[in-house]
């Protein structure tokens, strides 16, 4: 063929089969690319075909997912499967919904090993690629390149060492052994990831080791190794510790923050949420709670499902910790979706807990009564008794006390947002004096104009009551309306209509 007679590059996808990855959450699609070089009057000069695949990770799959709807999103979304195959495709999902961990055929002793927890995944065990295990001569080969296919190669054997099914074969191969201890013995200090996704490799084969005497030896090589990689974590967060502060010192300028967020920093502080440093944790969500305020940033936390990872923290036991992450929740519930989403996850019950804490009531609170706010969560305040009586009369009690303005506003929408079908109101107002108290906060200029309009949401709610009403009314409040009316809130007057309505003289 003459180079010069090519005048036209055609280029075909073809879908194939979907199948399940082997041991991650997601779907595998396979597709041909066929490219043909045309010649000046489109007859076909040279072709090629190349066999890829595309991983689909499906990070939010739990139990709770719906597997129709998330099927029909994933056909959709993905243009290499067919319409043809959602059936296929929701078989898939309902197989990866129910796989658990699977488990190694031989039988186990009675007496089972204390083993540490798994080891969390890992940025650098992350590969866009499946390993075969018949291809594991090339990725052996690959320990014996430069640093980056060194890396590579580890971490599609580490694919293969996760899956149990492949251990015996692995663990069989000498050659691939004497080069992960070799690779890991003289280059460790040049690579985190790669030292990493070696021990993980070698954390691996310890779930074959039983308790006989040929195999202690490999036993104490397990333990030198897992302490080895214990130590290589904590110098990991010690690095990550003092590279984030850097960042969050940086990020006072605002310049520089766009850059981080430029850089995917939103994306790299989420992922290391799921570490279990305290002192790393701190940092990281208060440089999250700083960059919270950005609607692009808040939006990128919750596109990585931030609110069920914050979750895990509530309760804990270091108070800084719980305290940070109240704050960036408080800064995330401004969002209705994000909101939604902390009912979800059941963070509702956690954050009542808090208010009988003296160091979180007032957060917890706060973040409490942005929930209220949404008619569809009124009501699961009362049926999941997250607000029983008892807590209605703390936040009663805390209203006409010398406290903070911000906390009284708080706790006066939140009582003021409750749809609580048997509430007694006649016995709220009465037990904790709150008539005059809420008469008193309408006259002109006694307060500020977000504390008036939570009194005025006040008088609205309990005016459904009819014995309230009437004590209002009997009270002189309608005047004191009235004359808020004919001031500055002129404007909003069918507001207070709608609040005021229930409220009759008699």
């Amino acid at each position: 063929m003459q180079v010069e007679d090519a005048r036209y590059l055609k280029r075909k996808v073809k879908g194939g089969n979907v199948d399940v990855h082997p041991t991650e959450k997601a779907l595998v699609v396979h597709y041909e690319v066929e490219a043909t070089i045309l010649g000046e009057t489109g007859d076909p000069m040279l072709g090629e075909r190349k066999e890829s695949q595309k991983i689909i990770r499906l990070k939010s799959l739990n139990a709770n997912t719906d597997i129709a709807s998330l099927a029909r999103k994933v056909v959709e979304e993905c243009k290499l499967i067919h319409p043809s195959k959602l059936p296929e495709v929701e078989q898939l999902l309902f197989y990866l919904q129910n796989r658990r961990d699977m488990i190694h055929g031989r039988e186990k002793k009675e007496k089972k090993l204390s083993k540490p927890k798994d080891p969390p995944p890992f940025e650098g065990m992350e590969i866009d690629e499946i390993a075969n295990i018949n291809d594991m001569d090339n990725y052996i080969d690959l320990l014996y390149e430069d640093n980056a296919d060194k890396v590579r190669g580890s971490a599609l054997i580490l694919q293969l060492a996760r899956n149990p099914d492949n251990l015996e074969e692995l663990l069989q191969n000498e050659t691939a052994l004497g080069a992960l201890a070799r690779v890991l013995r003289e280059d460790w200090k040049q690579s985190v990831d790669l030292a990493t996704n070696i021990i993980y490799i070698f954390f691996c084969f310890s779930s074959l080791i039983e308790d006989d005497p040929d195999n202690q030896s490999i036993k104490k090589d397990y333990e030198k190794t897992y302490k080895k990689y214990q130590g290589l974590v904590v110098k990991q967060e010690q690095l990550l510790r003092v590279a984030l502060y850097l960042l969050l010192n940086l990020a006072e300028d605002t310049r520089t923050e766009l850059k981080m967020r430029n850089k995917n920093i939103v994306h790299m502080l989420v992922k290391t949420l799921d570490r279990n440093n305290f002192e790393l944790l701190i940092l990281v969500v208060s440089f999250l709670k700083k960059l919270s305020i950005f609607m692009e940033n808040k939006n990128d936390m919750a596109e990585m499902d931030i609110i069920e990872k914050l979750a895990k923290l509530i309760p804990c036991d270091h108070e800084d910790l719980l305290n940070i992450t109240l704050r960036l929740l408080l800064n995330l519930s401004f969002d209705t979706n994000l909101r939604n989403k902390m009912v979800q996850v059941g963070l509702l019950p956690k954050l009542t807990a808090l208010i009988g804490n003296e160091n979180h009531k007032q957060i917890a609170m706060c973040i409490l009564y942005h929930i209220s706010i949404d008619d569809r969560f009124k009501s699961m305040f009362a049926y999941t008794d997250c607000i029983p009586q008892d807590y209605v009369g703390d936040l009663a009690a805390q209203i006409g006390n010398d406290e903070d303005e911000e906390f009284l506003i708080e706790c006066l929408g939140t009582l003021a947002n409750l749809t609580i079908s048997e509430m007694n109101w006649e016995l709220v107002l009465k037990k904790y004096n709150l008539v005059p108290y809420l008469k008193d906060r309408l006259r002109p200029g006694a307060a500020e104009d977000d504390l008036v309009l939570e009194v005025v949401i006040m008088i609205g709610t309990v005016s459904m009551d009819p014995s309230c009403a009437t004590m209002l009314a009997k009270s002189g409040i309608i005047p004191a309306l009235i004359e808020l009316l004919n001031g500055k809130y002129k404007s909003k007057s069918f507001f207070f209509f709608l609040n005021c309505k229930h409220i009759v003289p008699t």
